[in-house]
């Protein structure tokens, strides 16, 4: 898989997780609120000059962090709400996410 397939993942995966993330709490029907927007655009900042590209590791698992403190607490929080209900929206690729982990 290239690089760009693999980052072209992540954003969406980042994404949609976002997108879960303030339906629920923040009430956004089609888009992400201002806050959600701020912190997606960081967030898909940072990916984009990931260091790591092909080899990226999950980012709780990355020796590098990249984040500020405040913007990775809150991409945190996003995670966390979101990641285990990812199942449910979207089981192809959290399976995937999975899998991924398992294999390193």
């Amino acid at each position: 898989m290239g690089d760009e397939t693999k980052m072209e993942r992540e954003r969406e995966t980042l994404r949609l997780m976002m997108g879960l993330y303030c339906r629920d709490r923040h009430g956004a029907a089609d888009a992400l609120c201002a806050e959600c927007g701020e912190l997606f655009e960081y967030a898909r900042k940072r990916l984009a000059t990931c260091p790591f590209r092909k080899n990226k590791p999950t980012c709780s698992e990355c020796p590098v962090h990249c984040y500020r403190p405040d913007m990775r607490e809150k991409v945190k929080t996003v995670m966390q709400y979101a990641g285990p209900r990812m199942i449910y929206r979207h089981p192809v690729l959290t399976i995937r996410h999975y899998w991924r982990k398992a294999a390193k």
